[in-house]
């Protein structure tokens, strides 16, 4: 029996003999998804505190469209601020080594709690 002809006989609504079952089981493996950093911290903040609409999005089938979404803004905006910030004076790079590492740290920070407060922890 072939994968389609399984498919079609476990859609038929048939009786399955236990290989059956295992080679269906085999065939049709969830999708899992993989986010980034923000893309699992909006998730996880939607479980946590924003319920109904975590579950919506999991009724239409958006979850997985919303929290890569959730990310490619984040990389936009870490990139549109990144430039932008860098050339302002309090960011400015001195050519004192310490002095820039804390510098590009905490632009990095202020980056990083716009992206937070502006993506991520919305409900």
């Amino acid at each position: 029996m072939t994968n389609e002809e399984l498919i079609a006989k476990v859609d038929s609504g048939q009786g399955l003999t236990v290989s059956e079952i295992k080679r269906y089981q085999r065939l049709v493996k969830p999708q899992k998804h993989l986010y980034g950093k923000y893309g699992t911290l909006a998730k996880m903040y939607l479980e946590e505190h924003a319920v109904g609409k975590y579950w919506a999005l999991v009724a239409n089938s958006t979850l997985p469209d919303y929290l890569h979404g959730i990310d490619r803004q984040a990389d936009e905006l870490y990139n549109i601020m990144s430039a932008k910030l860098s050339q302002t004076e309090q960011y400015r790079r001195t050519g004192d080594y310490v002095a820039d590492v804390r510098r590009i740290a905490a632009m990095q920070k202020a980056i990083e709690d716009e992206i937070l407060t502006e993506l991520v922890y919305v409900a």
